[in-house]
């Protein structure tokens, strides 16, 4: 009977010791897992470097929207109808002032360290705009334009001259064609300083504006025109 109660105890006690959860420590088991996560067989398809940078670029423009719609009227509608509203003023200010241009310097001289006749600089022209190369086109024509006043006195040799220079200089001895030697000057702005594209219309109209002042006689002065009488 005693054989018999001790059994039973002892196969108690075994069960019980079976049921007993084994206590692994934590940091041994973290370590474990970390190690384990870290095979490449778990990594296989995590995104590379740059989708990750273009995720988290796409987070913080997403904060910021979802901040600024917070705030702005209406909500984030609103919040996209002022964005459209400036994208529009900013267009409608380009197209109106055109593209911004430099201060006339010293670097902005008409003439290169390489003096030409104004027929070198005309004939020059002409091969750019058989070519269909209206930027240099204009170029070489307010060039050949300007020397050929130089070459009949009418403008004095200047190194360094601007265009609006010579034709602001120009304009004055010649005021019937003040307006159209300062169009020229801002057409060879435009295309040598203002990123802009010429076309054959603006050279077309600059070779005119050249031929007639082949032929233009000078106006002057009060004090010349009494010498003169």
């Amino acid at each position: 009977m005693h054989f018999a109660g001790g059994a039973t105890a002892a196969h108690l006690l075994t069960r019980a010791s079976d049921d007993v959860p084994v206590d692994t420590p934590r940091l041994p088991a973290r370590e474990a897992a970390e190690r384990e996560l870290s095979k490449p067989m778990y990594h296989e398809n995590d995104p590379n470097l740059l989708e990750r940078g273009l995720d988290r670029f796409w987070e913080w423009v997403s904060g910021l929207f979802s901040s600024a719609s917070g705030v702005a009227p209406g909500g984030l509608l609103g919040l996209v109808v002022i964005i459209l509203v400036v994208i529009g003023l900013v267009a409608a200010l380009w197209w109106r002032l055109g593209t911004p241009q430099r201060t006339p310097g010293s670097s902005d001289a008409l003439f290169d360290d390489s003096p030409r006749s104004a027929d070198q600089h005309r004939a020059a022209a002409e091969a750019h705009a058989a070519a269909g190369r209206w930027n240099q086109a204009v170029q070489e024509r307010m060039r050949g334009l300007v020397r050929s006043l130089e070459e009949r006195t009418l403008l004095d040799p200047r190194p360094g001259r601007t265009a609006d220079e010579a034709a602001a200089e120009a304009g004055r001895a010649l005021p019937a064609h003040a307006t159209g030697l300062r169009a020229g000057a801002r057409e060879f702005d435009d295309v040598t300083y203002g990123g802009r594209t010429s076309n054959r219309r603006a050279y077309e109209a600059l070779r005119d504006l050249d031929l007639e002042l082949e032929h233009a006689k000078p106006q002057l002065s009060d004090a010349a025109q009494g010498a003169a009488e």
